[in-house]
């Protein structure tokens, strides 16, 4: 049974937390106290330890929500739009993309959020009544999630504002910094928690920062920094050293299966997850400070799936869950990404391939297989099946089911990503999902080390790092086969290789931006996003509330600038 620290006194510290954000982007108010928690509360042994907690609650607004997916899956060149769904903008790179669409402010302004309860927890230490060395522990944990926060912030809007105190009231005064200032913050902070934070965490406190989380996060950052405006020269050195320490210190290892990975339930505590954002069945644990009537809970399991429920043979089910289709795979992620399936599992145990029918029936009529115009299913029969691969017209008429080829793929019609279905919900219509959301693996880090390593020549060890990820992912006895060789070693392959293993999992967007090829391979490869996709678009518009409520420049010029071309 999982047992996780960060959803006790949740439901309090929503409204802490809030008490605690007084951010830039609000206007001045006249105000009404809503919470008889006193603002000396944080200073007692449990206010403390609330407030701690309460500052990871920000990380469920991106991570696992519609907000997060759409800002780092949507218009890549592995994902293009589905039929159905909001915030299209970012797929199709048009004027829907703008200083006014809510989720940036949201975003934003929960991130912001995050960071001041993270100040207020490192300011008001040490005038905590508790031990020195609880004080030590959870401001190294505030300085992880404050680095956390803004890189999340500076990958999608650039410099922006830095705030490293605790904001006490309403302000209006506010100002970006420069990309290199935000780095040189993010890394400092880093920097100082490894030192004080536990190398293993105990059950009851799972889903805390740990040293390991830590390097595996100062390693993705320096990665990212290295083609930034604030590049260094031994950024890559710097990334490598950080992922070769999570990988040899901490215990953690690959999972000898790749889908086990994704194994709901007791299976998302496992060696290979290095930090985790925690979830549960409970609404109220789920909740983030943006949205306190109701948890939110861990969404992904609606974005990807198809429209199994209403073709012949199916309604929908718990088991199949509850399909928005919101994202569908490219033809680039399907057929180049995925080609070898012979030997790498990951293709079968990424996508959905089989549908069982749960509504059975005589005669009848068929929906998308021109093959046949008439099917008798019973319960528990193929109701549908997804062969990956194209069939003839008499291979699919010989099957007793509906057949669905590349060729008729649609916007509504497609393989659908499996890793994060949640067969454990209520009910059929249940959209708050309980699985953790995975944000850092071990497989992750030894692809950000074999990328350092690339770049900086040492190919002979970035081959091992790679292949290391590629052996796992093998079928049995194929281990040798998924091997690659020096020569086989390119940015096309590192890329791919993100890919296949890292696919919906929240990365893409920002992947492409750090490689700096976003609108090179959404021109390429997703005809949704390929007309409208410029260099402008590797970064977002800032909240227009942002720049609204932010005082202005002497000579009248906003005093928060937009990003050029919003």
């Amino acid at each position: 049974m999982k047992s996780k620290f960060a959803h006790k006194s949740i439901r309090v510290l929503a409204l802490a937390a809030l008490m605690l954000s007084g951010q830039a982007c609000k206007d001045i108010l006249d105000e009404k106290v809503v919470s008889a928690i006193g603002n000396d509360y944080i200073n007692t042994p449990k206010g403390f330890e609330d407030a701690s907690k309460a500052a990871y609650s920000s990380l469920r607004n991106f991570y696992a929500s519609e907000r997060g997916l759409t800002m780092t899956e949507y218009g890549t060149d592995i994902y293009t739009t589905g039929a159905d769904g909001s915030y299209k903008g970012f797929h199709f790179y048009d004027t829907q993309m703008n200083s006014f669409v809510d989720i940036l402010q949201q975003v934003w302004e929960e991130l912001y959020k995050g960071i001041n309860t993270c100040n207020a927890v490192i300011g008001r230490a040490p005038a905590a009544t508790v031990s020195d060395a609880t004080k030590k522990l959870r401001v190294a944990e505030m300085k992880f999630l404050r680095a956390h926060y803004y890189f999340i912030l500076v990958q999608q809007f650039g410099g922006v504002d830095l705030r490293l105190t605790e904001t006490l009231g309403p302000t209006k005064v506010t100002k970006r910094a420069s990309e290199a200032d935000v780095y040189k913050t993010i890394i400092s902070d880093l920097e100082s928690a490894i030192p004080d934070l536990d190398t293993k965490i105990r059950s009851s406190d799972y889903g805390r920062a740990t040293k390991g989380a830590a390097e595996h996060l100062l390693a993705r950052v320096y990665l990212t920094k290295a083609t930034s405006s604030a590049k260094a020269a031994d950024d890559y050195a710097k990334a490598a050293t950080n992922a070769q320490s999570v990988i040899a210190n901490y215990g953690f290892k690959l999972l000898p299966d790749f889908a086990s990975v994704f194994s709901q339930g007791a299976g998302e505590i496992n060696d290979e997850v290095i930090f985790a954002v925690q979830y549960t069945s409970d609404p109220l644990t789920n909740m983030n400070t943006a949205n306190t009537n109701n948890g939110d809970g861990n969404k992904l399991h609606l974005y990807f799936g198809m429209q199994y429920d209403v073709q012949p043979g199916m309604k929908r089910d718990i088991a199949n869950d509850r399909p928005f289709k919101r994202l569908r795979p490219t033809t680039y992620l399907l057929e180049t990404v995925f080609k070898d399936r012979v030997n790498d599992s990951r293709y079968k145990k990424t996508f959905k391939d089989t549908w069982l029918s749960n509504n059975p029936g005589t005669n009848l009529n068929t929906s998308f297989d021109n093959s046949k115009s008439k099917m008798t299913l019973k319960a528990g029969d193929t109701a549908i099946y997804i062969p990956g691969v194209e069939w003839t017209v008499a291979q699919r008429a010989a099957k007793p089911y509906q057949v669905l080829v590349p060729s008729a793929y649609s916007a509504a019609l497609f393989p659908t990503l499996q890793k994060f279905l949640d067969p454990l919900r209520p009910d059929l219509t249940y959209e708050q999902g309980s699985r953790d959301y995975l944000a850092f693996r071990l497989a992750e880090t030894y692809l950000i080390l074999a990328e350092a390593q690339f770049k900086q020549g040492k190919t002979t060890e970035a081959v091992a790092a790679i292949n290391a990820v590629r052996r796992r992912a093998a079928y049995s006895g194929k281990e040798t086969a998924m091997e690659i060789t020096a020569a086989q070693l390119d940015m096309e392959m590192i890329m791919q290789e993100r890919a296949r293993e890292l696919a919906g999992e929240q990365m893409r967007w920002m992947d492409l931006k750090r490689w700096g090829n976003l609108v090179e391979r959404v021109k390429l490869y997703n005809p949704d996003g390929a007309a409208n996709v410029k260099d402008i678009h590797n970064l977002r518009p800032i909240p227009q509330t942002q720049i609204d409520r932010t005082e202005k420049a002497a000579d009248g010029s906003p005093g928060f600038p937009q990003n050029p071309g919003f």
